[in-house]
């Protein structure tokens, strides 16, 4: 066998641990956890991994140690007994396929609330409150010190009986670094003061441990050596830490973070999103080895093979870490080994996964519907064991070219329908904003695979019954999505705009505006944002009593930013009741859902209005009576994996199935899982 001269594929021994490759998904937390317990959801999807050919799998964004640090966004409950043999299911299922086991271990400190787990006070090295989190932490005593340190030790033993391969130990955001900053730290005790007085903590925590496990437990530190802020630690600082902490000789590796986290604007910088610079903090995590001289572990954006592999070459890093790429394909490895760099599903930053956890969700990856659905739904398609179906998909939007995609891997016939010339939907329109560009790699990545699965797509066939019935088909999928609608207005309908209008360019935003969104999503909110940037004076107006209430924490940054730099005024909890024509402006009637009498008007340029999409069901409607199934769907069978349809009219000629917006306004996740479960049900 010939041993491969890639970078990537090199192995590396930690310790007395050999890795066989070099790349690893960092912790994070998917949010799968059940009662606290990484169970069958949580194995199966870090399994996945393993199959995939990574090296290592780093479980838990942050396995809590205490009671104290109760969950703040699905954390695993390290200080229990239980949670160990769940974690070894874990770790001799990934060992299978050669792949090692670690876990993330904290205190998250202040990082949580005070109302959940058991109401416990939140705690911090001083009582500095974290506005990501809200809770005001009480500064930490002398007896919180002795029994966290003892949880701490306690934790590592759980995890080490696990059969776990080691664990690494959170200090960026959380209690441990707490006392490292002097943005957080302003103790006047021995916690407090000189450097070595602010990681008296940790070191307590690294003996603590050391003692507990012995000498040959792996045991690193995931640790901020920069929070590139005015009043925390600075690069030097950080840079001293790292040498303290190697020469304390508790920790095997230096897992390295750039940045700080108390406010979702700061904590895109850490972990930047669609739009901003990948990989910004590889440099400086090389750096960091370049001056301890030991091994160090990185990830923040990642998400391409060739900049992996250049970090690795260029002695940047000893592991990299693409752990949101994983997310989007987990056989990453498996795909370089044999050669198929090119049928790598990529990550396209859009962060619907974090997003997802930090509002109170599990992981979702925005293209790949089997990520953290693995026990129903298979990363690699199978082939049919029915017979090969004649398939017409109309519609070659992001739901369309995924229900061809899946279908043909099944190895059925497919042609695809489309109305326009160029494939893409709607993704066209959202990488009109410069910043969203990177969401085309969602169609470009499938139209790639339809090629090599000789997939015929046929452009500009605005689809009547009788182009479908032409190609005969036995089976057809109405991918058709959705028009621009606008809300119930009780006057001036034909005086309003849509966001779609804005974001193709079609009507070019003429100030002031008034954007009336009572939709709370993406397209929205572009739509704002190509105004404001455009110059125009802008008021956006959402009946919500949040901002936005569809993009997440993560995503919500970039609007946010550009709102503030052009000056936008945001006006929540009101209604767009009414828009009528006075001389050259136009004046909006603005109401209140919670007040009869409050109402108020604004004398605008342009009203522009954002209310999801209608489906486009003409040609759904057209074949319904044609079908065998009418387009009915087995709900019930359907969510138990089961073939979904039920002869209706047995004179029909085809199975009749309808997905993503052409059912009705959900988002790109909602159509491609469609698809997804739709095509491997035939």
């Amino acid at each position: 066998m010939t041993l491969s001269k890639d970078p990537l594929l090199q192995p590396y021994t930690l310790k007395h641990l050999t890795l066989k490759n070099r790349i690893m998904s960092t912790s994070h937390e998917p949010a799968y956890s059940e009662d606290g317990m990484p169970k069958d959801r949580y194995r199966l999807y870090h399994l996945e991994k393993a199959k995939g050919g990574m090296a290592l799998t780093m479980t838990a964004g942050s396995a809590i140690v205490s009671e104290d640090s109760p969950p703040a966004f699905g954390n695993l409950y390290a200080y229990s007994d239980e949670i160990v043999p769940w974690l070894k299911k874990i770790a001799d299922d990934c060992h299978e396929h050669d792949c090692a086991v670690m876990i993330q271990l904290t205190h998250l400190g202040r990082r949580t609330g005070w109302n959940k787990g058991d109401w416990l006070p939140v705690l911090s090295a001083s009582p500095v409150r974290e506005p990501a989190h809200r809770a005001f932490p009480k500064e930490i005593e002398d007896w919180d010190i002795e029994r966290i340190v003892a949880d701490y030790a306690v934790a590592a033993q759980r995890m080490q009986a696990a059969g776990l391969d080691g664990i690494e130990i959170e200090a960026y955001g959380h209690l441990m670094d707490g006392f490292w900053s002097p943005a957080t730290n302003h103790r006047e005790d021995e916690y407090g003061g000189s450097l070595e007085n602010r990681m008296r903590f940790s070191n307590m925590v690294l003996e603590a441990i050391r003692k507990a496990t012995g000498p040959d437990f792996i045991v690193g530190i995931r640790m901020v050596a920069d929070e590139q802020w005015d009043i925390g630690l600075s690069k030097d600082d950080g840079i001293e830490i790292a040498r303290k902490l190697v020469a304390g000789g508790n920790v095997d590796f230096l897992n390295i973070i750039r940045g700080h986290i108390d406010h979702d604007a700061h904590l895109n910088n850490v972990i930047p999103i669609q739009g901003m610079a990948a990989s910004p903090h590889l440099d400086f995590a090389g750096e960091v080895r370049a001056a301890t001289k030991f091994p160090v572990f990185h990830a923040a954006r990642i998400a391409d093979v060739a900049t992996a592999r250049h970090a690795i070459a260029e002695g940047k890093l000893d592991m990299v870490g693409m752990t949101r790429a994983h997310i989007a394909d987990p056989h990453i490895v498996k795909k370089i080994e044999e050669g198929r760099e090119a049928q790598i599903r990529p990550c396209v930053g859009a962060t619907y996964c974090l997003d997802r956890i930090y509002e109170g969700g599990g992981a979702l990856c925005i293209h790949n519907a089997a990520t953290g659905r693995e026990a129903k739904i298979p990363h690699v398609i199978p082939k049919t064991t029915g017979s090969v179906r004649r398939a017409v998909v109309v519609g070659a939007g992001p739901a369309g070219l995924e229900a061809a995609r899946v279908l043909a891997e099944r190895g059925h016939r497919v042609d695809v329908l489309e109305a326009t010339g160029e494939a893409g939907g709607q993704i066209l329109l959202a990488a009109r904003n410069p910043r969203r560009k990177e969401l085309i790699g969602i169609v470009d990545w499938r139209l790639a695979e339809l090629e090599r699965l000789g997939v015929a797509i046929h452009y500009n066939v605005f689809a009547e019954a009788a182009d479908v019935l032409e190609h005969h088909p036995d089976l057809v999928i109405v991918a058709t999505g959705g028009i621009a609608q606008n809300p119930v207005l009780s006057a001036g309908d034909d005086l309003v705009v849509s966001s779609w209008d804005i974001i193709a360019g079609a009507v070019k935003p003429e100030g002031p505006v008034l954007l009336y969104d009572d939709n709370g999503a993406h397209s929205g909110m572009t739509a704002a944002e190509l105004i404001a940037n455009a110059g125009a004076e802008l008021e956006v107006v959402s009946p919500e009593r949040m901002f936005a209430p569809e993009i997440g924490g993560m995503n919500h940054v970039p609007y946010a930013k550009a709102f503030a730099e052009k000056n936008v005024r945001v006006t929540i909890n009101t209604r767009l009741k009414s828009v009528r024509r006075d001389g050259n402006s136009l004046v909006a009637t603005l109401a209140s859902d919670y007040s009869e009498s409050a109402t108020t008007e604004r004398r605008v340029a342009q009203v522009v209005v954002e209310h999801g999409t209608m489906p486009m069901a003409d040609l759904y409607l057209e074949l319904k009576p044609l079908s065998r199934n009418l387009g009915a769907v087995d709900y019930k069978a359907l969510i138990r994996r089961e073939h979904p349809v039920v002869v209706k009219n047995p004179a029909g000629s085809f199975d009749l199935i309808r997905i993503g917006d052409a059912v009705a306004s959900r988002n790109i996740h909602a159509g491609i899982y469609d698809a997804m479960r739709y095509g491997l049900l035939f």
